[in-house]
């Protein structure tokens, strides 16, 4: 045990090396910050924002000699900011992961690593770990503006909703990064990967939705499939172990098709 634990750490720091020394990363990671510091403003004080819809509000009843319902400002800000988030990880985690097994194989170093005595489930590991990793330093710098945003609320917000929400987001990410993996194993292509990946995590975010349409048990089943309505469950500050098992669920399935993946190279090279 002591000498996968190792070889674990030594693919995940192999990896996580990897992206702090790549240009992409850090283009990729400036877009991040870019697109969510535009959504952290616009949802605050943009056009319909919250911040100018509370102050009308409160207008509207002074004017109107009604009082107006209190709107939780910190939970709708969180809320509505998790839920952009996610939608730009449609766009941001496929490249992150589309090069976690097509570069091996572009370089001729997949065959190395498929012979080599590292079991192909710990090598996945410490890839994804990796991977994750880089994407919650991404993430870090994020919770600093929605500390400002949610500090000066009154009464103060409960922890349980951004922790959870968070909690979240790191594991919706782990998912699609897990799934997008085993895709980057199939091919040397990484545009193919990421298109590839995109469409998948498209279909799996939007199966809630497809399974309104077919009615019955078969309906019912895609629904719990649904990577979208689990996380909005999380990010409303409701913990449902369902959520939590199924994003464990995906990310273990991930695991297993990738070494599956590599397996069958190693049975084709032999």
């Amino acid at each position: 045990m002591g000498i996968v634990i190792a070889n674990i750490i030594a693919i995940y720091r192999r990896e996580l090396q990897s992206y702090f020394v790549s240009p992409l990363a850090y283009g990729i990671a400036g877009i991040f910050w870019f697109i969510s510091g535009l959504f952290l403003v616009m949802i605050l004080i943009g056009p319909g924002g919250i911040l100018p819809t509370v102050a009308a509000y409160d207008v509207q009843g002074q004017q109107l000699g009604v009082p107006v319902p209190p709107i939780d400002v910190p939970y709708e800000f969180i809320r509505a900011f998790l839920d952009r988030i996610s939608w730009l990880l449609l766009f941001i985690l496929p490249i992150l992961s589309m090069g976690l097994y097509a570069e091996e194989r572009k370089r001729g170093t997949l065959e190395l690593l498929a012979t080599s005595p590292v079991t192909n489930w710990a090598v996945a590991v410490g890839k994804l770990l990796g991977v994750l990793t880089f994407f919650i330093t991404m993430v870090l710098p994020l919770l600093g503006f929605e500390v400002i945003a949610i500090s000066d609320s009154n009464p103060p917000m409960s922890p349980v909703i951004p922790i959870l929400g968070h909690v979240g987001l790191i594991l919706l990410a782990a998912a699609i990064l897990s799934l997008g993996m085993f895709i980057s194993s199939l091919t040397d292509s990484t545009l193919l990967s990421a298109v590839l990946t995109f469409v998948v995590v498209i279909l799996l975010l939007l199966i809630d939705s497809i399974s309104k349409a077919i009615p019955g048990l078969l309906g019912e089943s895609l629904a719990h499939l649904s990577l979208l309505k689990h996380y909005n469950t999380l990010i409303q500050g409701i913990f449902d172990s369902s959520a939590f098992i199924l994003f464990i669920s995906y990310i273990i399935l991930g695991i297993f098709l990738t070494a599956q993946s590599i397996d069958a190279l190693r049975f084709q090279r032999q």
